[in-house]
C-alpha cells in the first residue's frame, strides 16, 4: 500500500474514533449542547477531510495523465462549514456555536497529529524498505 493511501486511511480512522467519542460525550455527559456542537462541527470537518482527500487524489491522477484539474473543492468545503454554522445558529438550543467552530478545525488537528505521529512515533516506509 502506498504511503499516501495509508495516511488517508489512518486519518479517516482517527476521525471516526473522534466522532464516536463525541457521540458518547453527547449522550452521557452533563454538557450535551457542547458535545452536540463539537459533533456537528467535526462531522462537517470529516466531510471536508474526505472531500479534500478525494479532490487531491483526482488532481494527482490528472497531473499523471498530463491534463489539469480545475480545483480541489475549496468552495464546497467552505459551503459545508457555513452550513454547519448556520445549523448551529438556527438551532442554538441544541448546539453551542463556539463548539461547532472548534469542531470544524478537528480535521486539521487530526492531520497535524498524524504528521507528528509519523515523525516522532511511527516508522517511515523508507526505513522499512532499506
Amino acid at each position: 500500500m502506498l504511503n499516501y493511501e495509508s495516511m488517508i486511511i489512518r486519518q479517516r480512522k482517527w476521525m471516526f474514533y473522534l466522532l464516536a467519542i463525541l457521540v458518547l460525550g453527547a449522550g452521557f455527559s452533563p454538557y450535551p449542547r457542547i458535545f452536540n456542537g463539537l459533533l456537528l462541527g467535526s462531522a462537517a470537518s470529516f466531510y471536508n477531510l474526505w472531500l479534500l482527500q478525494k479532490k487531491s487524489e483526482h488532481l494527482g491522477e490528472a497531473v499523471e495523465r498530463g491534463g489539469s484539474r480545475v480545483g480541489i473543492g475549496t468552495f464546497s468545503r467552505m459551503a459545508a462549514a457555513a452550513l454547519a454554522v448556520l445549523l448551529a445558529l438556527q438551532f442554538a438550543e441544541y448546539f453551542h456555536i463556539i463548539a461547532v467552530i472548534v469542531g470544524l478545525a478537528m480535521s486539521y488537528i487530526v492531520m497535524m497529529a498524524d504528521i507528528f505521529y509519523r515523525l516522532f512515533l511511527g516508522k517511515n516506509r523508507e526505513d522499512e524498505d532499506a
